[in-house]
């Protein structure tokens, strides 16, 4: 049954190729393929006028024929791209995007040469995107044979596609400019794309063609994300891990040749992994990934392409992939999971609670070493200073997050106590530090002189199931109360003092 599935969204993946370029045909016959004269656009949009008397309001409520078709086009493509991008991100395959858009070249040039050949019109579209589907293919396939009858790895195989298919690509369309149409042909708007020249039926196309592949991801989600972590437990598991990696390769070869045109074989890429790579900032769910993509990859060509149309100078494929690397610099910036931001400040709140425990221990053993409660104690600034080695400003502002969490009491004479509660959590703090101290001493062999600092590194980490373990592992050594320390406890006096039971 998984194989029939499989099977069958294969088959849907490879025809929608097909299926767009059927389409093209009919929406050719019903829809306006021609773009509108540039007299009907205003002066400022047909780049006539300064810069300064752009019309926004038109552009933005989309008040143009071609810009509604552009924008409509370019948004469909970003959202099947970042949705399908997701994918190859996760099966860490980001780069077959850019080999097998490179790989279409010579498809293209040789589609164009061969209808010229038998007297078709090498320009229509649909016969360039046949050919670049055929060489596409040819250069994933490529990709496969060298990766399992040689020992290179995959980037190895990637380069080695990209830059072969990309040089006969060259090469090819050298000899179409020496054809006798081939000034006429336009060729290498599919180098750079022109997303300009995009027609009303080259976006229903790109339309169909996008909702096919969200159709297949949404279809095989599970089977994809279990690909794309673990293959060989997908394959124990009796999925067919062949067929799934051809249809997500599937997926890619539909995604990347409809943007051929809009943003060129160049610039497709970042279609493709930008806004898989920003999504990862803001969840670390694989369905939050991919919906989080495939809704910037729509936000960067919609906001790229209305620039493009206010901007007439600047190109929309470069402008999209300007807007999804900057959509990319804010997504690692603020991003909620794992942006810039959100990592600094869960590492100074790290920080600022081992500091906060620090202070706690350092108080209970100071108590602890002079034979009253730690409660009772006031223990003076400059002792802590010299027990933590710490800084003025440090040790101030380590008291006063402290005091906000109610841990410790600031006296008016300029020392510090443990409140009750402040009590109880430095003795928790301090048995879990020693009850890590005679774990490695007993069983790490290390020295008792040189085991505080190591205790000191991984003590606020440890979590309950861990203090259990030490606890079954050193009961006859333990009690509810701290441990004597294994070692001689810095008091900030001019000399330290040894507590009672502790080791030799």
């Amino acid at each position: 049954m998984r194989r029939f599935r499989c099977v069958a969204m294969l088959a849907l993946a490879l025809g929608a190729v097909s299926a767009c370029a059927s389409t093209q045909l009919l929406a050719t016959t019903l829809l306006p393929t021609t773009l509108l004269p540039t007299g009907d656009l205003p002066s400022n949009l047909r780049g006539e006028g300064p810069a300064e008397t752009i019309d926004w309001l038109r552009v933005l409520t989309l008040r143009d024929y071609n810009t509604r078709i552009v924008v409509l086009g370019t948004t469909l493509l970003g959202l099947g791209a970042g949705v399908v991008g997701s994918f190859t991100l996760l099966r860490k395959r980001a780069l077959l995007g850019d080999a097998l858009s490179h790989a279409t070249l010579p498809g293209i040039a040789l589609a164009f040469l061969i209808a010229n050949a038998l007297g078709s019109d090498g320009k229509h579209l649909p016969v360039l995107l046949l050919g670049a589907a055929v060489s596409g293919v040819v250069g994933v396939g490529a990709i496969l044979a060298i990766r399992r009858l040689t020992k290179l790895k995959e980037d190895a195989a990637l380069g080695i596609v990209l830059s072969v298919f990309f040089g006969a690509g060259v090469a090819l369309l050298g000899l179409v400019q020496q054809s006798a149409s081939g000034n006429a042909a336009g060729l290498e708007s599919f180098i750079y794309g022109k997303t300009a020249s995009l027609l009303a039926s080259d976006a229903l196309m790109i339309g169909v063609a996008a909702l096919l592949c969200l159709a297949v991801a949404t279809a095989l989600s599970k089977e994809l994300r279990l690909l794309c972590f673990d293959a060989t437990y997908a394959a124990a598991l009796g999925y067919p891990i062949g067929l799934l990696d051809a249809t997500l390769m599937g997926m890619v070869v539909i995604i990347t040749i409809l943007g051929l045109q809009a943003v060129g074989l160049v610039l497709m890429i970042a279609l493709l992994v930008i806004p898989a790579a920003a999504a990862r900032f803001w969840t670390e769910s694989t369905n939050g990934v991919t919906l989080i993509a495939g809704g910037l990859g729509a936000a960067s060509s919609l906001m790229g392409s209305l620039l493009s149309a206010a901007l007439p100078r600047l190109p929309s494929g470069a402008m999209i992939v300007l807007v999804s690397t900057a959509l990319f610099v804010l997504s690692a910036t603020v991003g909620t999971r794992r942006g810039v931001l959100r990592r600094w400040g869960r590492r100074r709140r790290f920080e600022r609670a081992i500091h906060v425990e620090h202070l706690l221990r350092a108080v209970y053993e100071i108590a602890e070493v002079a034979g009253a409660g730690a409660e009772r104690l006031a223990v003076p600034i400059d002792r802590l200073l010299r027990v933590r080695s710490w800084s003025s400003e440090r040790l101030r502002a380590t008291i006063a997050h402290a005091q906000r969490e109610s841990l410790v009491q600031r006296l008016t004479q300029g020392g510090v106590r443990l409140t009750e509660r402040g009590s109880l959590e430095a003795e928790r703090l301090t048995r879990q530090h020693r009850l890590w101290e005679l774990y490695l001493i007993t069983h790490a062999d290390i020295a008792p002189a040189r085991v505080d600092r190591r205790a000191d590194a991984i003590e606020h980490v440890l979590e309950p199931e861990t203090i259990a373990r030490l606890e079954r592992l050193l009961e006859s050594r333990t009690t509810e109360a701290p441990p004597a320390s294994p070692h001689a406890l810095a008091t900030g006096t001019s000399h330290g003092s040894k507590t009672p039971g502790a080791a030799p």
